[in-house]
């Protein structure tokens, strides 16, 4: 799988799930921390191309995905796809 980038705080339970999910299952991920960056809602936008409401935003390789719940959705249809 290409390599995850996850824009969000660590104080995000969501967030820290998509880290977790990425480790648990030896997915490379990048993790951009917005309040360690100093980044806004509206500097992630500009970065992904789409408005910014919640955290976490994630995309893998230069696909978006969404928030914590599409990226669950993703990675169990893309295990489906290579296990079935």
């Amino acid at each position: 799988m290409e390599q995850v980038t996850i824009y969000g705080r660590s104080s995000c339970g969501f967030c820290v799930q998509a880290k977790h999910l990425c480790e648990t299952r030896g997915i490379p991920y990048v993790w951009v921390d917005m309040i360690e960056k100093g980044m806004s809602k509206q500097d992630i936008a500009d970065q992904i191309g789409r408005p910014v409401f919640t955290v976490p935003q994630i995309l893998v390789g230069s696909q978006y995905v969404g928030g914590f719940d599409q990226f669950y959705a993703y990675l169990r249809d893309h295990e489906a796809e290579t296990t079935g």
